[in-house]
């Protein structure tokens, strides 16, 4: 049994190695990442520094084309909040063309919440043309693109969040956390009013800065054995407590409490969460996801961004991790068609987090 594990790690050692230079994020999962003899000497942290770096510098060619009003609160923040961000009356149109669509969806719980997906493709597309003509606008792309720090079209979903729904297990997305070691998208458009009390998107303004508390931080978080504190934090998205947001000279969590017709969109390097939510409910939003890897040096060459391609690779994913469930994991189970207020507890529960992609 040694003698097999050691030759494992060793087939495996180059493509740890390689892995270093992708967005692969997981202590876990990659030896090399997860060293705390590497880590003491400064590995993570070099990462950290130079995905910043890059970041920084594509951000810097892809700012003019953000309207300065947004560049500058995000800049700032970690975060956009634009209200109205489609004019009232198309936005009744539009708000009951997605609610009343029904497509092939998938579900998964976390604790006591359940996540639906309807992939935005080509036949939503077709269905309800405001919708792409939304994803299309070109204040709303260049901001994304900015925020993401490349130009590639994100992965758009039509997402419902259903709160409360039988468990007792706590939803583990209402602890603050990072996504990654580096910058990435999201975004979060609400067809529906969200109060304080209903799971409001939450983020601590300023947490995606590198400064110098947030970099001792991130060392001293780096030396941890990885098989000795909790799960998602080894798998590379770390749970931030009280006490270290006081250590890196930051604020509270500041939950957003919006009204419909709102678009939220962030960098996932800042701490957030979704808040906690005092009564069962479901949450619909567009939502809208964005990583690459943090490495490269250029804006563009995604081919997975050309039309044609970007609006299909949800159902690509979904059926790749279908086929590929045993190596990769799918959390993602399907639930049938479905529209977004359609609940159904059918979805499967995952033991754990699937292991990331370097993509």
């Amino acid at each position: 049994m040694i003698v097999h594990a050691r030759f494992k790690s060793a087939m495996l050692a180059p493509v740890h190695t390689l892995q270093l230079a992708t967005s692969a994020k997981s202590f876990l999962d990659n030896p090399l990442i997860g060293s705390q003899r590497l880590n003491r000497r400064g590995l993570h942290l070099a990462r950290v520094k130079l995905a910043a770096a890059l970041c920084r510098w594509r951000r810097k060619r892809l700012a003019r084309r953000v309207p300065a009003e947004w560049r500058e609160a995000f800049d700032r923040d970690g975060f956009v909040v634009i209200r109205d961000v489609v004019a009232p009356e198309e936005f009744a149109l539009l708000r009951t063309a997605i609610l009343s669509y029904q497509g092939e969806a998938r579900e998964m719980r976390q604790g006591d919440a359940v996540t639906r997906r309807l992939a935005i493709d080509p036949e939503m597309l077709a269905q309800i043309p405001s919708l792409r003509k939304l994803l299309e606008r070109e204040d709303l792309t260049a901001l994304f693109h900015y925020v993401a720090s490349f130009r590639t079209t994100p992965l758009h979903y039509i997402q419902t969040i259903v709160s409360h729904d039988g468990q007792d297990d706590r939803d583990p997305q209402e602890t603050l956390h990072a996504d990654s070691f580096h910058s990435s998208l999201k975004a979060w458009l609400f067809l529906n009013p969200v109060a304080a009390s209903e799971g409001p998107f939450t983020y601590v303004r300023g947490s995606h800065r590198l400064t110098p508390e947030r970099l001792a931080w991130e060392h001293r978080r780096s030396l941890a054995d990885p098989r000795a504190i909790d799960r998602l934090s080894a798998r590379g998205s770390p749970r931030v407590s009280p006490a270290d947001l006081t250590a890196m000279k930051l604020s509270g969590p500041e939950a957003l409490a919006v009204p419909g017709n709102t678009l939220v969109v962030a960098d996932t390097l800042g701490f957030h969460a979704r808040g906690a939510s005092e009564t069962a409910g479901e949450r619909v939003e567009i939502w809208s996801y964005a990583r690459r890897n943090p490495f490269l040096p250029w804006l563009g060459g995604d081919l997975l961004s050309l039309p044609g391609v970007a609006e299909r690779r949800i159902g690509w994913l979904w059926s790749f991790r279908d086929r590929f469930e045993r190596q990769l994991g799918q959390p993602w189970r399907r639930v049938g068609i479905r529209g977004p207020m359609d609940h159904t507890t059918r979805c499967a529960t995952p033991d754990e987090e699937p292991p990331s992609l370097p993509l």
